[in-house]
């Protein structure tokens, strides 16, 4: 099994590396919409038997009357922590919804993920998933004006539009493989690194039954590595790197955050989480959040880099996550690993 699994992680990152492509919906802080980043992190939550969480992002709103507003639930639970004694399987499932534009295009998801975790030696594990999803993309087209509908005066929407829509709805499943390693250096340091690729189906997008351009979506690899480095009792650096590509374009992000905990007991019931990332070309991400009794709640506000701070007074898009871990209850958590949060 042992081999089998490390071929299939040499087999992925060759194939990433030939063939690099990735852009969708996105949030800053992506690291709390882990299923969305790589199916291999479904379930990975070696602390706790389950997580629920929520993200919510408005995009734009300094520059256009409709902005890009988009919101994400999601779960996921571990399964067969007893039946295997150095693995388990990991389960879940994610929503979203993207709205944006004067047409309200509404992009709708929704995946089901599933992922094995198997430990090579008590250092470190690997992790391989694929989650299956449906996409569902609408239209109104009564609310859109085109060049053919100005009368010299307004755009008139009784005038025809000429333009060859031929639906106002699109559907289509989208296939996501990916693979994790993570290394549990000592008792101070974790270090964790993924590759995923998304649409590897290459699905078909089009309001269009004609076309003579390639409407069908590319490949979207992403590559992430994180830590956390235990600095004493109370301090912890979180460091993170995310990079997406899809075609020509792409996303990079980079940056951490610092854990100090707060509570009177030194047990980490309080903690105040603190910091900032950097989305090359585009925005500085300043972060804060608490997280009590592992309930966390993250807000961020992205400040426009790029040229477009001329138009929107560097006023880019602000978003929340909260992410809830539990424990199944009447169970002894049986840790296989150790732990990420120390």
């Amino acid at each position: 099994m042992y081999k089998f699994l490390k071929i299939f992680f040499l087999f992925f990152a060759i194939q990433l590396v030939q063939s690099i492509h990735a852009q969708d919906l996105h949030f800053s802080q992506y690291f709390n919409a882990p299923l969305l980043v790589n199916p291999a992190n479904t379930g990975f939550n070696p602390d706790f038997d389950y997580r629920v969480g929520g993200n919510y992002r408005n995009q734009w709103s300094s520059v256009t009357a409709y902005p890009y507003k988009t919101m994400n639930i999601w779960g996921d639970a571990q399964l067969f922590t007893e039946r295997f004694e150095n693995a388990w399987v990991g389960v879940g499932a994610a929503m979203l919804q993207d709205v944006a534009g004067s047409g309200s295009l509404t992009s709708t998801q929704a995946y089901a993920s599933v992922a094995y975790h198997q430990l090579l030696g008590y250092s470190s594990l690997l992790s391989a998933g694929f989650n299956i999803g449906f996409t569902q993309k609408r239209i109104d087209l009564s609310k859109l004006t085109f060049n053919s509908q100005w009368n010299g005066k307004f755009f008139d929407i009784n005038i025809p539009s000429g333009e060859p829509f031929s639906y106002n709805a699109v559907k289509y499943l989208s296939l996501q493989v990916g693979v994790n390693y993570s290394w549990f250096v000592n008792d101070n340091l974790y270090l964790s690194s993924g590759i995923s690729v998304s649409n590897i189906n290459r699905p078909n997008e089009s309001f269009f039954s004609n076309t003579k351009v390639d409407t069908k979506i590319k490949p979207r690899y992403t590559f992430f590595a994180n830590g956390s480095l235990k600095v004493n009792d109370v301090w912890i650096l979180n460091p993170n790197f995310y990079y997406s590509i899809t075609g020509s374009a792409k996303e990079i992000v980079f940056g951490g955050l610092l854990q100090r905990d707060l509570s009177a007991e030194g047990n980490g019931s309080l903690q105040l989480l603190a910091g900032a990332y950097y989305r090359v070309s585009d925005a500085m991400i300043p972060m804060i959040g608490f997280d009590i009794k592992n309930l966390k709640i993250t807000f961020n506000y992205d400040v426009t880099s790029s040229s477009l701070k001329s138009y929107n007074n560097s006023i880019g898009a602000y978003e929340v996550s909260i992410v809830k871990n539990g424990l199944y209850k009447g169970k002894e958590k049986s840790i296989k690993c150790p732990g990420v949060r120390f």
